[in-house]
């Protein structure tokens, strides 16, 4: 069957990763953290945050306001959301937008929400993503191949007729199991000529 849908991450493929290991280093670093007690904290409020189930606020007072501060909630967050960036052509953005109109596109990610809206916000992705099927929306995260299977069912389309996008071998993989195709993203030349591999050019 002819490719329909592509399915994109946005971290690490559309744009910068916003909120992993490295960010999270940074930001903690410039704000003088202590770096191992943020990561303890952190590793038990991810996932409830990137499953829709706590919000930005309740995260950062869990992780990073549980004690006295020099700066705000305000300051930090905006720091975390000025790691977000796009990279052009370095990263697939300019891939996508060149399909727009010819395929249907959704996004297919984990991440929280308040980042989330931040980034298709600032980054117009709604402009060629017709949807957002993200972990914190739909309650489940990759590689859980449920997630797959829930976006596919949202897209009313086949597995065989879309493609997964994104930058872990991991995730790729869960997306093959249900049948979909899959390209595990390293850089644009590569994407493009793996898509046209599959049809999509």
């Amino acid at each position: 069957m002819p490719v329909k849908v592509l399915f994109w991450d946005i971290g690490g493929v559309l744009l910068t990763n916003g909120w992993d290991r490295e960010q999270r280093a940074d930001v903690v670093a410039r704000f003088g953290l202590d770096a191992e007690d943020f990561g303890e904290r952190h590793k038990l409020a991810a996932p409830e945050l990137e499953l829709g189930r706590m919000s930005l606020a309740e995260y950062m007072e869990q992780t990073v306001f549980h004690a006295p501060r020099s700066f705000t909630p305000d300051d930090f967050r905006a720091a975390m959301e000025a790691e977000s960036l796009p990279h052009g052509e370095s990263l697939a953005l300019e891939v996508a937008r060149g399909l727009e109109g010819r395929y249907r596109m959704y996004s297919l990610n984990n991440e929280g929400r308040d980042l989330n809206e931040y980034r298709i916000r600032t980054y117009d992705l709604g402009s060629f993503l017709l949807g957002f099927f993200t972990s914190c929306y739909l309650g489940v995260m990759k590689p859980n191949p449920a997630i797959y299977r829930l976006g596919l069912s949202l897209a009313h389309i086949r597995p065989d007729e879309a493609v997964m996008i994104d930058d872990r071998e991991q995730n790729a993989q869960a997306a093959r199991s249900v049948g979909m195709h899959a390209v595990r993203y390293e850089n644009a030349a590569q994407l493009r000529e793996e898509l046209a591999a599959l049809g999509v050019s």
